[in-house]
C-alpha cells in the first residue's frame, strides 16, 4: 500500500502543509515539529515524488554512485569509469539523449550516511544506484540495506554492486561485481613466502568491512598452507594491526608491528596507500626496502609503480569494473549468470619485495 503525505501528517500530528514545508525546506518550521515529521517519514518509509516524475512508477534521469571517499583513487577510478557509461559523450550537440545524470555520493565510510543517501536517491526515484567498495558487515546494517534496496528495486531502480559482494540476504540486485580479494591476498603472501620470508606483519583495514576480511583471510590461508599460521601462539593476531585505509594508519601500524616483533622481514599492507605509510615507517627506522624489510600493497593504484622502489601489489581492474558497472546500471549490458561475477586479481611483482632468501 502506498504511503501518502496525509499518512505522514497523521502520524506526526501535523497538517499536510506542514509536512510539505519540512520536506521541501522552503518555510521555517519549529525544530521539534521538523523532527516529528522526519521521524514519521522514516517510520512509514515515505517516498517523496521527485520533481521530474509525475507517475508513481516512473524513474528519473538520476543515477547515484556511492563511494566511501572520492579522494581515494580506488573509489575515484571506479566512479569516474562508471560515469563515462552513465553520462556518456552525447551526440556533440549539448543535448541529452539516452544519458543520465550521475551523482557521486561520498559516504565517508559511514553506514548511516550510506542509508541516508539511498533514501535521498529513493525519493528522487533514481534510475539506478551503483554501490562501490567493501560493505560494512554489521547484521543490523545489512538488514536495513537489504530492505532499502528491495524497495528501490521494486520501484524500478537498477541496483549494481561494484567491488563488493552481494548481501547475505536480498535479491534486489541487477548484478554484483566482486573482486577476488581473498585470492589476491593469498597469492601476495605466497609470493613473500616463496622468497623465504617467515615473519610477515599485516596492516589490515577496518575489521567490519568485507574487503578487510577477505584480504586478511587470503593472507592467513597462505600462512597456514606453508605451516606458518600458528593460531595457538597467537602470532597471526599479534602481527596483525587494524586501522583505516590511509597512509597514517600504514605508518603507525608498521611501527607497532616492528615493536611487537623486530624479527619481521616483510609487511603486507591492506592497500597501496597504506603501503606508502608502511614504507615511510620502515625508512624512519633506518631500514632499507627490500634489503631489510619487504613491503607489499594491494589494488595497483596509479602511484604504486612510481614509488621507490616500485610497489609489489595486487592489481584490480578498477576502471574496467567501474565501466562495466555503469553499463549494467544503464541496461547496456546483460547481467552475468546468476547476477554475480568474480573479477580476478593479478599479482604485480616489483622492487619492494625480494630478500631474504635462505638456504
Amino acid at each position: 500500500m502506498t504511503v501518502t503525505l496525509a499518512d505522514v501528517a497523521a502520524r506526526a500530528r501535523v497538517s499536510p502543509a506542514t509536512v510539505s514545508r519540512v520536506l521541501n525546506g522552503n518555510y521555517p518550521v519549529a525544530a521539534s515539529t521538523r523532527e516529528r515529521v522526519l521521524r514519521a517519514v522514516d517510520d512509514l518509509d515515505y517516498v517523496l515524488n521527485g520533481p521530474a516524475s509525475s507517475l508513481a512508477a516512473a524513474t528519473s534521469d538520476l543515477v547515484g554512485i556511492l563511494v566511501n571517499d572520492i579522494a581515494d583513487p580506488f573509489f575515484g577510478i571506479m566512479a569516474g569509469a562508471a560515469q563515462t557509461q552513465i553520462g556518456g559523450p552525447g551526440d556533440g550537440s549539448g543535448r541529452a539523449g539516452g544519458e543520465k545524470l550521475a551523482v557521486i555520493c561520498n559516504t565517508g565510510g559511514s553506514p548511516e550516511r550510506e542509508l541516508t543517501y539511498l533514501t535521498l536517491l529513493q525519493r528522487q526515484r533514481a534510475a539506478a544506484v551503483v554501490l562501490t567498495g567493501g560493505a560494512v558487515e554489521y547484521p543490523e546494517h545489512q538488514a536495513a540495506m537489504a530492505a532499502k534496496l528491495a524497495k528501490m528495486a521494486d520501484a524500478g531502480t537498477r541496483i549494481v554492486f561494484c567491488g563488493r559482494p552481494p548481501l547475505p540476504e536480498g535479491d534486489a540486485l541487477v548484478a554484483a561485481l566482486a573482486f577476488d580479494n581473498r585470492g589476491g591476498g593469498r597469492r601476495l603472501t605466497e609470493h613473500l613466502i616463496s622468497l623465504g620470508h617467515r615473519r610477515i606483519g599485516y596492516v589490515a583495514g577496518p575489521p567490519e568491512r568485507t574487503t578487510t576480511r577477505h584480504r586478511l583471510e587470503g593472507h592467513r590461508e597462505a600462512l597456514r598452507g606453508a605451516g606458518l599460521g600458528d593460531t595457538e601462539s597467537g602470532d597471526e593476531e599479534r602481527l596483525t594491526v587494524h586501522g583505516p585505509y590511509d597512509r597514517r594508519s600504514g605508518y603507525e601500524a608498521t611501527l607497532e608491528i616492528l615493536r611487537r616483533d623486530p624479527a619481521v622481514t616483510a609487511v603486507v599492507a591492506a592497500n597501496d596507500t597504506v603501503a606508502l605509510g608502511a614504507c615511510a615507517a620502515v625508512r624512519d627506522q633506518g631500514l632499507r626496502i627490500p634489503q631489510d624489510i619487504s613491503v607489499a600493497g594491494f589494488d595497483d593504484l596509479p602511484f604504486s609503480v612510481d614509488a621507490v622502489p616500485a610497489l609489489t601489489t595486487v592489481r584490480l581492474p578498477l576502471f574496467e569494473a567501474g565501466a562495466r558497472a555503469g553499463r549494467l546500471a544503464m541496461g547496456k549490458e546483460n547481467p552475468p549468470p546468476g547476477g554475480i561475477a568474480t573479477i580476478a586479481a593479478e599479482l604485480m611483482i616489483r622492487g619492494s619485495t625480494a630478500p631474504p632468501r635462505v638456504g
